[in-house]
C-alpha cells in the first residue's frame, strides 16, 4: 500500500520560510514524479510544484516560481518544498501526490494525473 505523509506545515509571518517534506512508501520511487498542490479555504485545489524523480527535473506555478523550491531525496524516498518569501496568500492545506504517469505524459499540473495522495499539511502565513 502506497502511503504519502506530509509534514512541515504551521504558521510564519509573511517574509517567513518553511519546509514541507512527503515521506513515500512507495517501491520504484524513482519512476514517480512527485508534485505538490495546495487548497486554500473557499477555493479549488491548485497546482503549485512538480519533480520527475528520475532526472531531477522541477516546474513551479507562475505564482510560486523564485520563492519555492522542490527537490527530492531518493534514499529517504521523501519530496521536500522549501518556501521562502511566505505570502499570506500563499496559505493553503498542502497535498503531496505521486504519479507514475506524468514522467511519460508531461501534465504535470494536472491533479487528474496523480494517483496517490497524502493527508495535507496546514500552512498559514500571517500578515
Amino acid at each position: 500500500e502506497v502511503q504519502l505523509v506530509e509534514s512541515g506545515g504551521g504558521l510564519v509571518q509573511a517574509g517567513g520560510s518553511l519546509r514541507l517534506s512527503c515521506a513515500a512508501s512507495i517501491g520504484s520511487f524513482d519512476d514517480y514524479g512527485m508534485g505538490w498542490f495546495r487548497q486554500a479555504p473557499g477555493k479549488e485545489r491548485e497546482w503549485v510544484s512538480t519533480i520527475i524523480i528520475s532526472d531531477a527535473r522541477a516546474y513551479y506555478a507562475d505564482s510560486v516560481k523564485g520563492r519555492f523550491a522542490i527537490s527530492s531525496d531518493s534514499a529517504k524516498r521523501t519530496v521536500y518544498l522549501q518556501m521562502n518569501s511566505l505570502k499570506p496568500e500563499d496559505t493553503a492545506v498542502y497535498y503531496c501526490a505521486a504519479s507514475p504517469w506524468i514522467v511519460s505524459s508531461g501534465a504535470y499540473y494536472q491533479e487528474t494525473e496523480y494517483e496517490y495522495w497524502g493527508q495535507g499539511t496546514q500552512v498559514t502565513v500571517s500578515s
